[in-house]
């Protein structure tokens, strides 16, 4: 999107405080970080306004506005469709990461980089920390890697990968939002109950994002890699019951079912809880727990709905 300068896109910025970047700035993550800072100068580029992976165009943005900071919301995320197009997911995930590392390295900017739970295999039973073994076991999961490993690579002092999961938002498609449309209707409403994870509200996610990047900026937060999840965990049939019984819905039209029984192309990962031991080390409070942020969350979707 192009507005004024040095607000949610528009001409180069000129004076003395750099702002912030942020690529996808239309999708669900996106939108909500350039709300998240309001009282900051921000460039805000949805994907009409920077291809990431035009290589020319991503390493002219970043010179003309000077950033202090990038936001990497840009993301190939279909997760099935994937399974047939890896290297159109690999073009956006891993290359538009490099590309974007690159800038940053070049123009002296921290780049925060938005990653998934995807890049682990899935059978853990227990949260996994940042400095687990990755493994995954799908296009999407192995292209995001590769993202990862671009901006470590690129940016060993000022790149910072952020992994989340199961995001929700006002904007855009996500299961939170599937979940109050269901809760509206008549009629049963079946949901798997055999993969676990971590419900992530969007806004808390973009709090997340940028008080990491003011703290890397002043040298409290190392580089390396974080978890962006809220805490606890939960199945989707648990989050589809606390949906329905936040809006007063019967949680009983709920009903369990198996991973199996959808028949999806790409597999999803059984346990996807990830632990967020970075967050203590960058001086910073943990995620809050995924039924708070819902309770909190839910008004704000509601008026999207």
């Amino acid at each position: 999107m192009v507005g004024a300068p040095g607000r949610r896109g528009g001409d180069p910025v000129t004076g003395p405080r750099r702002p912030w970047l942020v690529t996808g700035a239309g999708g669900t993550l996106g939108h909500d970080v350039v709300a998240a800072l309001a009282a900051e100068p921000v460039v805000a580029l949805d994907r009409r306004a920077l291809d990431v992976t035009d290589a020319d165009a991503v390493r002219e943005a970043v010179a003309a506005y000077r950033p202090a900071v990038v936001v990497n919301c840009a993301a190939w995320t279909a997760v099935d469709e994937a399974e047939a197009r890896e290297a159109a997911a690999r073009r956006v995930n891993a290359d538009g990461a490099r590309y974007l590392a690159a800038a940053c390295a070049r123009g002296g900017a921290t780049l925060l980089h938005v990653s998934t739970d995807y890049v682990f295999s899935g059978d853990a039973n227990a949260p996994y920390p940042e400095d687990h073994p990755t493994g995954p076991r799908t296009a999407y999961g192995r292209t995001k890697l590769a993202g990862e490993h671009a901006v470590r690579e690129l940016l060993p002092r000022t790149g910072l990968v952020v992994r989340t999961a199961w995001l929700y938002g006002a904007v855009g498609h996500s299961f939170v939002r599937t979940m109050i449309r269901r809760a509206a209707e008549e009629g049963p409403v079946a949901v798997v109950c055999d993969q676990r994870g971590q419900p992530t509200w969007s806004a808390d996610l973009a709090g997340l994002l940028t008080g990491l990047g003011r703290a890397a900026r002043h040298g409290a937060a190392p580089p390396g890699v974080y978890h962006g999840t809220n805490g606890g965990e939960a199945s989707w049939y648990e989050l589809a019951r606390e949906v329905f019984r936040l809006l007063g819905a019967d949680p009983g039209r709920v009903r369990p079912i198996r991973s199996a029984e959808l028949g999806q192309r790409a597999p999803r990962p059984a346990y996807s809880v990830l632990a967020h031991d970075g967050w203590r080390r960058a001086g910073l409070g943990p995620p809050r727990h995924w039924r708070e942020a819902l309770a909190r969350a839910l008004p704000s979707l509601l008026r999207r709905a």
